[in-house]
């Protein structure tokens, strides 16, 4: 909630700052557009919005991680780290005795021994521990006490505080809670910065971008993991686009080819690739070819879809227009259904090669020996959760590079779209 909090702030700020500030006192009013409803030409994305918000999020990804990118003030709260202390009252026999428990609580990477601290007097003796950032750990108190738990030893306060099995309170630098057998559990407090293992700061993934892109990963180069996946998105989505396209010129078309295939292909297509895991697995086998498959599939039924709307979509006038000129069913195809419905194609495509890539992990699930998603999950059951995300970072530009030429490449095919 915090994050979401900070982020909706400095898009509210930046949209104020940027829109009500720099562009208009930049803005050539006598070009700004009146009308934009309607006309795709006229909303493109801003500038200073896009630049704005990569570096928001990677502002806040070093926030919330402690990066030393970043100047310590603008550092989210970290967790607890030093000696804090608390007093627990035992209870035997009727008798009441105090005793001091000191906690070091220490970075999960540094080994760090409990300080030794004197016993003192009564048959409650003092304690010591060393506990990591963001665990917790239990206290047995009565360990060394005279009295044992057995003979009646019993913790009835923390710091003065009454306390039964499973009440709490809180201590500088975290919260000491009673277990149900009586013991105390020491959590330090874990601030709101992310914990490494769940995610590492930039820094870190950086580093280890460039150790796996120097030395390879699991035999296999950096260029070579995306290589293979590229390949394979790249093949599964080219098959689906050479068989959903026609397929949806033809269901498009023709009453017949809509009836026959227009139950498949809807009842396909809300069907997730990766339910289809097991029966590729059973038919194809584990080698490439049920990998390229899976992606076909991820790929054919989108396509099918936006060739179909594409044809249905194109305005009746122009095809009554091409017929009272003497166009034959040829050149009508040619030369008004075809553009006209390039641009659902289009779109069909980016949204379609954008399934694959996310497809493409659970693809390499099959068991590959190489791949972007086949290197994200090893690294997964590891815990090197800096190789993941470095995966997905490298995921995502690739799949954001692709988008951009396909989009370069629809401007330059159908430049007509978007003008009526």
């Amino acid at each position: 909630m915090v994050f979401l909090a900070i982020y909706v702030g400095i898009f509210v700020a930046a949209f104020f700052i940027i829109t009500k500030g720099v562009q208009r006192a930049t803005s050539d009013y006598t070009s700004l557009k009146t009308v934009t409803f309607g006309d795709e030409s006229a909303v493109r994305p801003n500038r200073y919005a896009g630049i704005i918000s990569i570096l928001t999020i990677f502002v806040m990804w070093g926030m919330f991680t402690g990066s030393s990118l970043l100047p310590s003030f603008l550092h989210a709260p970290g967790p607890y780290q030093g000696t804090t202390s608390f007093t627990y009252t035992a209870e035997a026999g009727g008798e009441r005795d105090d005793a001091e428990v000191t906690i070091v609580v220490h970075p999960r990477e540094v080994a760090t021994e409990a300080p030794e601290v004197e016993a003192g007097d009564g048959f409650a003796k003092n304690d010591s521990a060393a506990i990591a950032q963001w665990r917790s750990g239990l206290i047995n108190v009565a360990g060394n006490d005279d009295i044992s738990k057995k003979d009646g030893n019993t913790v009835v306060a923390i710091n003065g505080t009454p306390v039964v099995p499973g009440d709490g309170v809180d201590i500088e630098g975290g919260r000491v809670v009673i277990s149900d057998k009586g013991t105390p559990n020491f959590t330090p407090n874990k601030g709101w910065q992310m914990e490494p293992l769940y995610l590492p700061a930039p820094e870190t993934v950086w580093t280890r971008s460039v150790q796996v892109a120097q030395e390879g990963f699991r035999d296999f180069t950096l260029i070579e993991h995306l290589g293979y996946s590229l390949f394979r998105v790249i093949a599964g989505f080219l098959f689906g686009a050479l068989l959903g396209i026609p397929l949806g010129y033809a269901m498009g078309l023709s009453n017949w080819f809509r009836g026959w295939f227009d139950p498949i292909v809807e009842f396909m297509r809300p069907v997730p690739p990766l339910a289809l895991i097991p029966l590729i697995i059973i038919w194809f086998g584990i080698g490439e070819t049920g990998k390229i498959i899976l992606l076909f599939l991820a790929a054919l039924w989108i396509m099918a879809i936006a060739a179909r709307s594409g044809v249905s979509g194109v305005n009746i006038s122009k095809v009554h227009a091409a017929y009272s000129l003497g166009a034959s069913k040829w050149q009508i195809m040619r030369y008004v259904i075809i553009p006209n419905s390039l641009p659902e194609i289009f779109t069909g495509a980016r949204v379609a090669m954008g399934v694959c890539w996310g497809t493409v992990v659970a693809a390499e699930l099959v068991a590959a020996s190489q791949g972007a998603g086949m290197m994200i999950m090893t690294a997964a059951k590891f815990q090197n959760t800096d190789i993941v995300i470095m995966g997905i970072i490298l995921i995502g530009i690739i799949g954001f590079g692709i988008d951009m030429l396909m989009r370069i490449a629809e401007r330059f095919l159908v430049p007509w779209k978007g003008k009526g």
